[in-house]
């Protein structure tokens, strides 16, 4: 799978205003991720959970910093996403569900959302409700899908 020119230009478009707000859009994603999905907080076992935790900030702000360099890499996502792939599966052991596309607890997803995508979805509709267009969710979500085949390959 690979996204049109289109799909880029909107996904680009929109990272500016996400890159800006990026602490604040990652503490929430990760904050919907773990009440929705408290499953997910067993990869968590040392941080502070509580919303707004210093932990949770730090660790929103890595993750919307690695969709961004996947964003300036869109054309090559596989070789900047590598090393965090790598961690993922050799090291962290996170379990390929939290990424993968399909079903999860019986909810059916978009396209490809997995749970940490299907949050990050959620809070960028709800930080930029004029601009997330059904066009931008689409392509938001194809993006997404692709980082989550990239990030589950190592798994293989």
């Amino acid at each position: 799978m690979s996204l049109t020119k289109s799909e880029r230009a909107i996904i680009m478009s929109i990272w500016d205003k996400i890159s800006m707000q990026s602490e604040i859009i990652g503490t929430e994603t990760l904050e919907r991720l773990f009440s929705s999905f408290p499953q997910t907080k067993t990869y968590f076992p040392h941080f502070d959970l509580h919303p707004g935790s210093p932990q949770l900030r730090t660790h929103g702000s890595k993750v919307v910093a690695a969709i961004g360099d996947a964003v300036k890499n869109i054309d090559n996502i596989a070789s900047a996403l590598t090393k965090l792939s790598e961690l993922h599966a050799y090291i962290l052991r996170v379990d390929p569900v939290n990424f993968k596309v399909g079903k999860w607890s019986g909810v059916p997803v978009g396209r490809a959302t997995g749970l940490l995508s299907h949050c990050l979805l959620v809070t960028l509709a709800a930080h930029f409700p004029a601009e997330f267009t059904a066009e931008t969710h689409a392509a938001w979500d194809k993006y997404l899908s692709i980082l989550s085949s990239v990030l589950t390959e190592k798994y293989r």
